[in-house]
C-alpha cells in the first residue's frame, strides 16, 4: 500500500501536469493588468510550474512527517541533471559558440543542391539535433533554439509556422541524441545498468533515430517550402552570418576555440557538478573580460529551467509506487506504446530509470522501454529535460508571450509517429 505522501505527492504531480497545459489560461490573465498580473504572470511560466508544486509538497511532507522528514528527503534526491542544463545552456548560448556553429552550419548547406533558403532550414532541423548526440542533447536545444529565434522566429504572427517547427524540434532533439550512451537523458539512465556502449547504441538506435531526424526535417522543409523562399518566415539570419550584423567586429578565433573548450569541458564533466560548476565561474569570469565579443548570458533562462527540472525530480521522486509497477506488467510491444505516452507527462529519463529498476527483463523489453521513451520526448514540454530550455529561448515570439502545450501535442504528432515507425522496424 502506498504511503499518504506518495498519494499527496502523485496528486500534486498530476496538478502540476494540469498546470502546464493551462499556462496560456493564465498567461492571458497576466496580460489583463488587474491587480494580482503578477501572481497571474508568474503561474504562466512553465519553467516555474513544477519548482511551485515541489515547494507545495515540501510544505506538505513537513507537515505530515516534520521537517527533519523533508530536509533527508531533499538531500536525498540527484541535481545534477538540472545543474548540468543550467552550465551547458549559458555556454553553449554564447555569442562565440553560435557563431562557430553558424560557419559550419553555412558550410553545410552549401553542399546542398537547393536554395540557401532552404538548405539552411533543413541543417538547423537536422544535423543541430543529430549533433546533440555528441555535445548533449540540452546543448543542442539550446543552439536549435536560438538559431530559429534569430533566424526565423522574429517575424510576428505565423503561428503554425512555429508550431510545426517546435514540434519536429523536440522531437528531433530527443531522438538525435540516441546515437552515443551518454548525450541523452533517458539513454544515461540506463546505459551502465543494461550495458549499453556507444557502440550498441550507433547499431541498434542510432542510424534509425538519424533517418527519423532526416526525414522529419525534410518533411518540414517542403511543408513550409513557400514561406521560407518568400522569406515571410524570416531571413535565415541565425545561420547566415554573411546577412546578419555588421555592426559588430567578427569573434577571434582563439575566442571561439576558449568557449569551445569550455563547453567540452562542461560536457566530459556532466556528471561531477563540483567541476563543472567551477568550469562556469571560470566561463562567465572569461566572458565578462572579452564582453565586446559576447551577447547576454543567458544566467536568468538557465536559472528558470533549472528550477523546472529541479521540481521535476523532487515531484518525480514520489511516484515510484505506481510507475514501477505498471512497466513491469507489459508486454514489448504494449511497453513500447505506454512508455511513448507516459514519457508526455512524466519525463522521459525518470521513466527509463524506474523501469531498470524492474527485475527480470530481457533485451527486447529494454530495448522498447528506452524506445518509447526518447519517441515520446516531443510531445510535451516536460517529456525530455532539454525541452524546458528550447520553450524558454522560443516562447515570447508566440501569441501572449506563452507557447500553447496542447497545440504543441498535436504539431509534434507527425514527426513522433515517423519516429515510432523507425523504432518499431
Amino acid at each position: 500500500m502506498p504511503q499518504t505522501i506518495e498519494i499527496v505527492a502523485t496528486a500534486l504531480f498530476a496538478i502540476a501536469v494540469l498546470h502546464t497545459f493551462s499556462v496560456s489560461f493564465f498567461a492571458r490573465l497576466a496580460h489583463r493588468d488587474g491587480p494580482h498580473a503578477g501572481i497571474w504572470h508568474m503561474l504562466s511560466e512553465v519553467e516555474a510550474v513544477f519548482g511551485v508544486w515541489a515547494f507545495v509538497l515540501l510544505v506538505c511532507m513537513a507537515l505530515l512527517g516534520g521537517t527533519h522528514s523533508a530536509i533527508e528527503y531533499m538531500d536525498t534526491r540527484n541535481f545534477t541533471e538540472p545543474l548540468f542544463v543550467f552550465a551547458i545552456m549559458v555556454v553553449a548560448a554564447s555569442r562565440p559558440i553560435l557563431e562557430l556553429v553558424s560557419l559550419l552550419l553555412r558550410a553545410a548547406a552549401r553542399l546542398l543542391p537547393v536554395r540557401r533558403e532552404l538548405a539552411t532550414f533543413f541543417v538547423v532541423m537536422a544535423l543541430v539535433p543529430l549533433g546533440g548526440s555528441f555535445i548533449t542533447e540540452p546543448a543542442a536545444m539550446t543552439l536549435a533554439a536560438l538559431l530559429l529565434r534569430d533566424g526565423y522566429f522574429r517575424v510576428s504572427g505565423r503561428a503554425g509556422f512555429k508550431y510545426l517547427t517546435l514540434g519536429v524540434l523536440f522531437v528531433n532533439v530527443s531522438i538525435g541524441g540516441v546515437l552515443t550512451a551518454y548525450a541523452a537523458p533517458p539513454v544515461l539512465m540506463v546505459a551502465s545498468t543494461f550495458g549499453w556502449d556507444t557502440a550498441f547504441m550507433a547499431q541498434h538506435f542510432g542510424w534509425r533515430a538519424a533517418v527519423a531526424v532526416v526525414a522529419n526535417a525534410f518533411v518540414l522543409t517542403l511543408v513550409c517550402r513557400a514561406a521560407l523562399l518568400e522569406g515571410s518566415v524570416g531571413t535565415g539570419k541565425g545561420v547566415d552570418a554573411d546577412d546578419g550584423d555588421t555592426s559588430r567586429a567578427p569573434v577571434p578565433a582563439w575566442v571561439m576555440l576558449v568557449h569551445l573548450l569550455f563547453l567540452a569541458g562542461v560536457v566530459l564533466t556532466a556528471h561531477h557538478p563540483a567541476v563543472f560548476l567551477g568550469l562556469l565561474m571560470m566561463f562567465i569570469g572569461f566572458a565578462e573580460g572579452y564582453k565586446r565579443h559576447q551577447n547576454r548570458l543567458l544566467i536568468k533562462e538557465g536559472l528558470m529551467v533549472g528550477f523546472f527540472l529541479a521540481g521535476l525530480v523532487v515531484l518525480g521522486g514520489l511516484q515510484k509506487w505506481w510507475l514501477q509497477d505498471l512497466l513491469g506488467g507489459l508486454s514489448p510491444l504494449v511497453l513500447f506504446g505506454g512508455a511513448t505516452a507516459l514519457t508526455a507527462i512524466t519525463d522521459n529519463a525518470a521513466l527509463t530509470y524506474l523501469g531498470s529498476l524492474v527485475e527480470g527483463t530481457n533485451d527486447v523489453w529494454r530495448y522498447m522501454l528506452v524506445a518509447g521513451a526518447v519517441t515520446g520526448g516531443g510531445l510535451t514540454v516536460i517529456a525530455n529535460a532539454p525541452n524546458p530550455a528550447g520553450f524558454s529561448i522560443l516562447k515570447n515570439h508566440f501569441p501572449d508571450g506563452s507557447i500553447s502545450p496542447g497545440r504543441l501535442f498535436v504539431c509534434a504528432l507527425a514527426p513522433t509517429a515517423v519516429a515510432a515507425v523507425m523504432f518499431l522496424i
